[in-house]
Parts: C-alpha cells; sequence; structure tokens
C-alpha cells in the first residue's frame, strides 16, 4: 500500500512518501521550533500536506513529546497526535509504538510512553530487516543514535531515553544545533591548551560549515547569534568560545580550531561505538545529516561503511532526503506491512 512517514521531532519535521512497491517518491525536511509553540507545526504539516496531496496511510513516529512547551512526555505524546488528528482523517493514521508495533490515534493515549521516542528504533528495525547484522549510527542535526542489529532484528540494551543514555546507545550530540560547549571545555589554540567559554557563542553547525563537512540544505536552524551562516559569521562565532574576535587571528587558526572540536567530536562516537557494538560484526549503516561522520567512524573503527540511502529506492536526491529522514522512511516502509 502506498504511504507516507511522518518524524515529528522538536527542531524538524521530516516526512517520506512510498509508493506500493516501497520506492521513495518524495522527502522532506521542515524546519520546526517546537518549543516555541504549537503553531510552528501546525505551519509545518500544512506546508507538508499542500506537496504530499492525498494520501491513504500515515505512519507517524516522533521526539518532539520532549520539547519544554509540554509538562512531560504523556502529554506531549497525545498532544502531537491530537494535532495530527485534526490534520488527517483518523483511519488513515497510524502510530509507532515501538515493540508494541502501530496503534490506532484512539490508542496512543494508552500507550503514550512506548511512542515517545520510539522513531530510532523503526529506522533499526527496517535496516535490520534489510542488512540483517551491524550498527545504525544516525547522527541528527541535536542527537546520535547508535544501534547494533543482528540475525535481522535491533538489538538495544535500552529502550527509553534514559536507558539509552545509559547504555551509550542515544549520544547528546549532533552536526547542527549541538553547542561547541557540550563537545569541548578545552581546547588547543595558538599553542596553548586552554578552557572554552560556558557560552551558547557557537554550534557545530559552525565547526562543520568551517570543516566543509555540512551540506547547506540541511543546515535549517538557527544560528546562536541570528547572524548569518558564512565562513567568516562561523569564524567569528566560533572564536568567542576561545576569547577572541575574529581578527585575531587569521582564518586558517579558525579552521584548525573547527577540525580540532570536530575531531574530538569524532573521538566521543567513537567511545559510544566501542561501548554499544564492541562485540557485534558488520558495517555501520549511516544515516542523518551528519552521516559524513559516520563514514569517518567505520574508518576510525576499521568497518565497511554502508551509507542509508543505498538501502532506498527512488532518484538521487530523494534517496539521500530519505537517509536524512532515515525513521519517517522507515514508519512509511514498516507502517505499509504491519499498520494496514
Amino acid at each position: 500500500m502506498d504511504s507516507v512517514g511522518w518524524d515529528i521531532g522538536g527542531a524538524h519535521l521530516k516526512v517520506v512518501r512510498v509508493d506500493a512497491s516501497g520506492q521513495a517518491c518524495v522527502a522532506m525536511q521542515r524546519p520546526c521550533p517546537l518549543w516555541r509553540g504549537l503553531t510552528y507545526l501546525e505551519h509545518a504539516i500544512d506546508q507538508v500536506l499542500a506537496a504530499l496531496g492525498d494520501w491513504p496511510l500515515h505512519g507517524i513516529t516522533m521526539t518532539g513529546e520532549l520539547a519544554d512547551i509540554f509538562p512531560d512526555r504523556r502529554t506531549g505524546v497525545n498532544q502531537l497526535v491530537e494535532m495530527m488528528v485534526r490534520k488527517l482523517p483518523q483511519t488513515q493514521l497510524r502510530i509507532f509504538a515501538g515493540r508494541q508495533g502501530f496503534v490506532t490515534p484512539m490508542e496512543a493515549c494508552t500507550h503514550a510512553l512506548a511512542i515517545a521516542s520510539a522513531n530510532w528504533l523503526a529506522s533499526a528495525e527496517l535496516v535490520a530487516k534489510i542488512q540483517n547484522t551491524g550498527v545504525l549510527v544516525d547522527v541528527g542535526s541535536t542527537t546520535t543514535d547508535l544501534i547494533a542489529f543482528q540475525e535481522g532484528r535491533a538489538r538495544p540494551r535500552g529502550m527509553t531515553d534514559a536507558e539509552r543514555l545509559a547504555s551509550g546507545e542515544l549520544v547528546y550530540r549532533g552536526v547542527v544545533r549541538t553547542p561547541v560547549m557540550a563537545v569541548v571545555q578545552r581546547v588547543s589554540f595558538d599553542g596553548v591548551v586552554q578552557r572554552i567559554a560556558a557560552e551558547h557563542f557557537a554550534t557545530m553547525a559552525d565547526v562543520y560549515r568551517l570543516t566543509g563537512h555540512l551540506d547547506a540544505a540541511y543546515d535549517m536552524a538557527e544560528t546562536a547569534d541570528g547572524a548569518g551562516k558564512s565562513l567568516q559569521d562561523s569564524a567569528r562565532r566560533l572564536a568567542r568560545m576561545v576569547g577572541r574576535d575574529l581578527q585575531d587571528a587569521p582564518m586558517s587558526a579558525w579552521l584548525e580550531l573547527a577540525q580540532h572540536i570536530a575531531e574530538a567530536q569524532l573521538k566521543d562516537l567513537a567511545a559510544a561505538l566501542q561501548q554499544v557494538a564492541a562485540q557485534v560484526p558488520g558495517p555501520l549503516v549511516g544515516a542523518g545529516a551528519g552521516r559524513f561522520l559516520v563514514r569517518q567512524l567505520a574508518q576510525h573503527s576499521g568497518r565497511d561503511y554502508v551509507d542509508f540511502c543505498e538501502l532506498v529506492r527512488g532518484d538521487e536526491k530523494v534517496r539521500a532526503w530519505a537517509a536524512v529522514c532515515a525513521p519517517a522512511y522507515a514508519v512509511a516502509r514498516l507502517v505499509a506491512v504491519e499498520g494496514t
């Protein structure tokens, strides 16, 4: 059956449409700063529906229930489901509830905690069906998920965010929105190892713009100071992290600093991979806006690398966006089989 997958995040809305053969036809991401209010989500949904047209079956997963406009996750899940019910007929909606499979909107309240932040499991279960054994590493704008899969099934140690933070399977660091101060506390600059400012002066998007790794199409979040995204803007923000101004050093110095910070993030992910899947064979499957980091991680760990887009059928542009929107693609595929 033709289907649409929705991944409702706290910063982005991701949507993928697949046809009856499983080929991805449309894949898109829209900025959605949910912490500012539900009207931002409503606007993003309306944009997507205008582009998609009518479609018979919709699978929904989410992490947006964590936005601090909600007092708790259960309330967040319920309000996000209610929003989707206002936009689409209930008969067309199925909500991904992790190991419990897909549930109807009427059942969502009972399964709210299983629905909360289960998008990673949808991706892992689909990848496991295709790839059999390995580790899925989805590096997004804000977080990184590392999930081992073996013999065609996802094999997570933890299921909740709390359990996954403890197991190393959830790392709250991504390639766009993450503050630089969350990745490093000390850096080497101008021949001296120094502390950095514990302020939200710069994000990892600034770092990866300078290193040349961040695709501009995926760079949707606001900058730390609300200013531009040029190399000079990014270097200026990064300079503040070490108590300096842009003109205090040549651009080559800011590029070197960015590379130092990027290497620290890669080292952190390597430690998480060792914790999660040291005994799991197979390749790393890279998904998300930061899958360039997964390729580097595979080289660092001596593993083969498989890009998520290689597991998607469709034209090149749609496949690339489906890899960024992996959970949305996964629920679109899974709901067509399991949610009818």
